[in-house]
């Protein structure tokens, strides 16, 4: 995602702790198929025939249910319409409270349940229902060290997204909550300005670029009709069209939509209008106290400590920023010497830093700012995946249920630059999952990286990954739901290089595309470290960037820009394709032509995300299950 959306999918703003505890047990909104990969393994392993693990299951449901209860919100990404007329509290009396509930649950599971006599799907339940707390309250430990605003993320554009793209409006009972959602996100918006003052009177804020970007997108979403007299504000639009779209279904007549409209207006102007007046006018107010100079959290209070958390929460691993710092110039020097071999292919003669530059710049490479290349852009991209669906079936044993296509990012959230992401589909396949480009400016979507990207959103990476999550049924649900930074966006990039091996990249321009991504992660552990544990500047981390990627320079700033408001999130690409390679490569050491590709691939997606440990763990008893066989 690029997913990077981890924050798309989530949508809340929060940190990845906080968003755990927000929304219930999870923080990505994800999920699994109905696993006959678990099937194959034996029932004993799904805890079928397991009465403890039943039990287990049972009571982890029910947890999850009143974790459910906390959010609304997160119901409704997961297609559940209970509670469809609420909204999540998010104020910080309701985040201690969750946080306690949590707690009080991990003390109840452990005087309950005995570890030793489950089964192995059922430890692996045990285990991450207590990380899922454990990690939550690691990270509200530094609760004044968020940024709530940004311009990548945070609520002031997942609210109106989330509206307008998750709550689905099939009956008139539906519009009534679409209304009562107005005003409960105005709410909530409210609740999240008050954490971001708390956090600047404590002395952290983002930099001045992102309050300059938020600004605007908070003006964008409170303009135009029926605030004032321009074109129809897009939540204003999505309201008048689902009011119509009952209408046209023979649900209601022309006057009750019209009602509808009216108090759909009115929870506009009456409250989300002057929410978001507040919000602008608070970023206006506290602008000049912010850096102009944006470097990473090692500035701010408990800064230090607050980074090495982030690192801890992304990974998944111990490792320390020199040791990540360390293994990113490892790689950015082994990557380079592949894209040499690629230069050589291709016959250009000059150095490889010529060779970015020519990359870089020339028109070539890069499809035209109009509507017509956004279009090609978008048909490219649904040929590739296309493509790939043909190839899945020799590598997978279980495939998605629902669909992915390709979409423009909405205007009202649309930042020149940004990266592009994943926003999942239904658990039964109505709505697509979809892969998000941000188009406002061509020139950051290079044609060579085109390719790689979709692969790395769609198929095989996160489309598949969370559409079979999301279908599980032999876990306990909170399963389905899980986000792990290193698992997701290191599954994403390890398909990056594994579609090379599926037929992909047949010009070597897309295949340099695709080492040009792997390096940009490589670059990543250099430059995230750089920033926030080295004292790196903007400039020091985009002139690094530089010379080490032909990316173009509005995806080089956008991209360090992004990095210096999530610390430590771009580090879990590498760090996880880096682990999830050395699982393959150990499972194909100890199994030699006894290795099945498709089952390592439904072992890796077949308990849902998890934390790279008890990934391998998982991966090394399948293995132990095959020699035994």
């Amino acid at each position: 995602m690029n997913s990077d959306q981890d924050l798309a999918s989530a949508g809340m703003g929060a940190s990845l702790g906080r968003r755990r505890l927000l929304l219930g047990a999870a923080g990505g909104l994800l999920a699994l198929h109905p696993l006959k990969a678990l099937a194959r393994q034996g029932a004993a392993h799904a805890g079928a025939n397991d009465p403890q693990t039943a039990r287990l299951n049972a009571w982890l449901d029910a947890r999850y249910e009143e974790a459910l209860d906390f959010s609304p919100m997160t119901r409704a990404y997961a297609g559940d319409k209970k509670d469809y007329d609420k909204i999540d509290d998010l104020s910080e009396e309701a985040i201690t409270s969750v946080l306690a509930w949590r707690g009080r649950t991990v003390e109840a599971l452990k005087a309950n349940f005995d570890r030793s006599k489950l089964s192995r799907e059922g430890q692996t339940s045990y285990d991450l229902w207590i990380v899922e707390y454990e990690m939550a309250a690691a990270a509200d430990r530094f609760r004044r060290n968020e940024y709530v605003f940004s311009q990548v993320f945070g609520s002031h554009t997942s609210f109106a997204q989330f509206l307008i793209a998750i709550h689905k409006v099939d009956e008139p009972s539906d519009m009534d909550a679409y209304v009562a959602r107005i005003s409960g996100l105005s709410r909530a918006l409210g609740q999240r300005l008050e954490t971001a003052r708390l956090n600047a009177a404590a002395g952290v804020r983002s930099p001045r670029y992102a309050y300059d970007a938020v600004i605007k997108q908070a003006l964008a979403l409170s303009a135009g009709a029926p605030f004032d007299d321009g074109a129809d504000n897009s939540v204003w639009a999505d309201a008048k069209t689902k009011a119509d779209s009952l209408v046209a279904a023979g649900k209601i007549d022309g006057a009750a939509a019209e009602q509808y409209k009216q108090a759909a207006r009115k929870a506009l102007i009456e409250d989300w209008g002057p929410v978001y007046r507040r919000l602008v006018a608070w970023l206006q107010a506290d602008r000049p106290n912010t850096a102009l100079i944006a470097t990473g959290v090692g500035k701010d209070p408990n800064g230090a400590a607050f980074y090495a958390e982030r690192l801890a929460a992304s990974t998944t691993t111990d490792l320390t920023a020199e040791q990540i710092h360390q293994i990113g110039l490892s790689e950015v020097t082994r990557i380079k010497g592949e894209m040499e071999t690629i230069k050589k292919q291709v016959g250009f003669a000059g150095s490889l830093q010529a060779f970015f530059v020519y990359m870089r710049e020339d028109d070539r490479f890069y499809y035209p700012n109009t509507d017509e290349g956004r279009q090609a852009f978008i048909t490219a991209a649904t040929n590739h995946l296309a493509f790939m669906k043909t190839r899945l079936p020799q590598y997978f044993g279980v495939l998605p249920k629902a669909d992915v296509i390709v979409k423009r990012v909405e205007a009202y959230r649309e930042v020149p630059g940004a990266p592009q992401h994943y926003l999942i589909g239904s658990r039964d396949g109505s709505r697509p999952g979809v892969f998000y480009a941000h188009m406002s400016d061509m020139r950051s979507l290079p044609i060579p990286q085109l390719e790689v990207i979709t692969y790395h959103e769609g198929n095989p990476g996160h489309h598949m990954q969370f559409s079979i999550a999301q279908e599980l049924t032999d876990v306990p649900r909170f399963r389905t739901q899980l986000y792990y930074n290193a698992t997701q966006e290191g599954w994403g990039l390890y398909t990056e290089k594994l579609a090379k091996e599926m037929g992909a990249y047949k010009d070597p321009y897309s295949d340099f595309g695709r080492l040009t991504t792997e390096i940009w992660r490589a670059i990543r552990l250099v430059v995230d470290t750089g920033l926030h544990a080295k004292g790196w500047t903007e400039e020091e981390a985009v002139t690094y960037f530089k010379a080490n990627s032909p990316a173009s320079e509005s995806q080089i700033r956008a991209e360090v820009q992004r990095y210096i408001v999530m610390p430590g999130q771009a580090t879990g690409y590498k760090i996880g394709m880096i682990r999830i390679l050395e699982m393959r490569r150990k499972a194909e050491a100890a199994l030699g032509s006894g290795f099945d590709i498709k089952g390592f691939h439904d072992t890796i997606l077949g308990g849902g995300q998890m934390t790279l440990g008890l990934l391998e763990k998982r991966v090394d008893l399948w293995v132990a299950d095959r020699k035994a066989a």
